[in-house]
């Protein structure tokens, strides 16, 4: 159905071109009809026509003027001028506009005809692109999050390739390379200022998460995490403020973010705490993650804590490399021998260059940095502690006479956190995928989705997937899908089963669909693959 609105200042006009469109558009068409400038433009507000013929020359405001009101709050509107000026009068004026067509009354029936069915043409293709518009909006809406979770997650546990954290920026519209992280925590206000109720409370607003990251996204252009029991992470993309704009930056940062608790509070009757970390590149936004959960652990009282609010817990010379230490420790973490390799060496001379003469303080650090890497390394699950596996450690460090000894005993303590880090997590992810693929053995002939696999194996879809095509060569789809294949190809080969039957036996509810995807696989349909070794 078709809004048509007609303007002329003639009866006769208007009851023609409505015979007109009655006659060769049965049906098809609503039709209203005013008389000037004025009531052109105000039945165009409620009626809100798709198509309107209009006459120049009008009482009041004319028919120029009329049409630059309408397409004001109607930029999707066609005009049809129908006029008895001729049309390089208004020429100008009509293309600025977006006139579909110019045409000189006395007006003829075919011309009408012709014109409408064309801006009917016009009208089709605008609602199906309005629709296509709509529909891709509403699927943005679904995976806008999953891959926003999965951002944050890649950015929290640097469980990255090469490339996707441009891919992830590219599909979120992110221009920068830095910015902060914010834990939002929510439960209810406890006796001691603390928050209590922590399950209770996520269990209650976890129906309300899209609500909440709506609310959230009004106060900051943002991504933000899935619901984590009791909290939600949300990485801010900003550049990094120089030192002479750093504070003014941190007071409009917690100023918004005290707005947005009092709104989620009223929104939401729970009490909302948030701490924030400060700016760092993407590549080591895990710290300023880790400085906002201090935060939130560190004041009880405040809704709002920044990590530069928090005291200093510890100062360093001028001239140390914390950067250098930092980034060592993320690389054992990693179980990167190369990196940590590089790190260590880099740290031991500026120890030497800075501090040679000063044998004992070296030797000191260099127990310390082992001890704390050995630690990772429990943490991790690579080592073993055992509680007199260091007895030896103080004396063999106090007997060495050369920074050369020294080192190499470093370096080597070092190298073998990395190497049971990395041992470690190999065989975590052998079990995983040796799992992934028992559990997808027994399962492929049920409606089998990767969300199911995952959940089976107790890590997140996103990481699964990553490491499966990884380790396997094949994303999860093509290896489910080749399993299906091979079981059918036997099927047909030995049993006396329909292709229906074994169709649903290998896992497809559709039997085109199976056909065509055996095809796809195996070049030929499954009648031909069966009729060949019957052959």
């Amino acid at each position: 159905m078709y809004k048509v609105l007609i303007a002329d200042d003639e009866n006769i006009v208007i009851d023609a071109l409505k015979f007109i469109i009655e006659k060769s558009f049965p049906e098809q068409c609503i039709i209203e009809c005013a008389n000037s400038g004025r009531k052109v433009i105000e039945q165009a507000e409620y009626f809100r026509p798709d198509i309107v013929f209009m006459d120049i020359q009008m009482p009041g405001i004319n028919g120029i003027e009329a049409m630059r009101e309408i397409r004001s709050t109607n930029e999707n509107i066609i005009f049809i001028v129908v006029s008895a000026y001729v049309k390089f009068d208004y020429a100008k004026d009509a293309i600025d506009i977006g006139v579909l067509e110019y045409i000189n009354k006395p007006i003829d029936r075919e011309e009408i005809t012709k014109t409408l069915k064309k801006a009917m043409n016009r009208v089709d293709l605008n609602r199906t692109k309005r629709s296509e518009d709509l529909a891709n909006k509403e699927k943005l809406e679904i995976v806008t999050p999953i891959i926003e979770n999965g951002f944050i997650y890649t950015l929290l546990y640097q469980n990255h390739e090469e490339g996707d954290l441009t891919n992830f920026k590219t599909l979120l519209g992110i221009e920068t390379d830095a910015g902060y992280m914010m834990g939002l925590q929510f439960g209810e206000l406890g006796s001691r200022g603390r928050m209590e109720n922590a399950i209770g409370t996520s269990v209650r607003l976890q129906k309300e998460y899209g609500r909440i990251k709506d609310a959230i996204k009004s106060f900051f252009t943002c991504c933000v995490g899935a619901m984590m029991g009791n909290m939600i992470v949300v990485f801010v993309p900003a550049e990094i403020p120089d030192a002479e704009s750093e504070y003014e930056t941190r007071i409009a940062i917690i100023e918004q973010a005290r707005k947005m608790i009092r709104e989620l509070k009223k929104l939401f009757d729970a009490r909302f705490r948030i701490g924030i970390g400060t700016f760092h590149p993407m590549d080591s936004l895990a710290e300023s993650y880790n400085e906002a959960m201090r935060s939130l652990s560190y004041n009880f009282s405040d809704s709002v804590v920044h990590a530069n609010d928090m005291p200093i817990l510890c100062n360093y010379e001028e001239d140390y490399p914390v950067e250098t230490e930092t980034s060592l420790f993320k690389a054992i973490e990693e179980g990167n021998l190369n990196r940590s390799m590089f790190f260590c060496r880099s740290f031991f001379d500026w120890m030497l260059d800075r501090h040679e003469q000063n044998v004992m303080d070296v030797k000191l650090k260099v127990l310390e940095f082992v001890l704390k890497a050995e630690s990772i390394g429990f943490e991790s699950g690579g080592m073993v502690y055992r509680f007199n596996m260091r007895s030896e450690y103080l004396g063999s460090i106090m007997g060495m006479q050369t920074y050369d000894q020294l080192y190499e005993w470093f370096s080597g303590k070092i190298s073998n956190v990395c190497h049971n880090i990395l041992t470690k997590k190999e065989e975590s992810t052998v079990d995983i995928i040796k799992n992934a693929k028992t559990y997808i053995e027994q399962n492929y002939a049920k409606d089998l989705i990767l969300d199911d696999v995952s959940k089976e194996l107790m890590i997140s879809p996103y990481y699964f997937s990553k490491l499966f095509k990884k380790r396997t060569g094949s994303t999860f789809i093509e290896y489910v899908t080749n399993i299906r294949i091979e079981r059918a190809k036997e099927l047909l080969r030995n049993t006396t089963k329909s292709i229906k039957e074994i169709c649903m036996e290998v896992g497809y509810a559709d039997a085109n669909y199976f056909s065509r995807a055996f095809k796809k696989n195996v070049g030929v349909t499954p009648s031909e693959y069966k009729d060949s070794k019957e052959a």
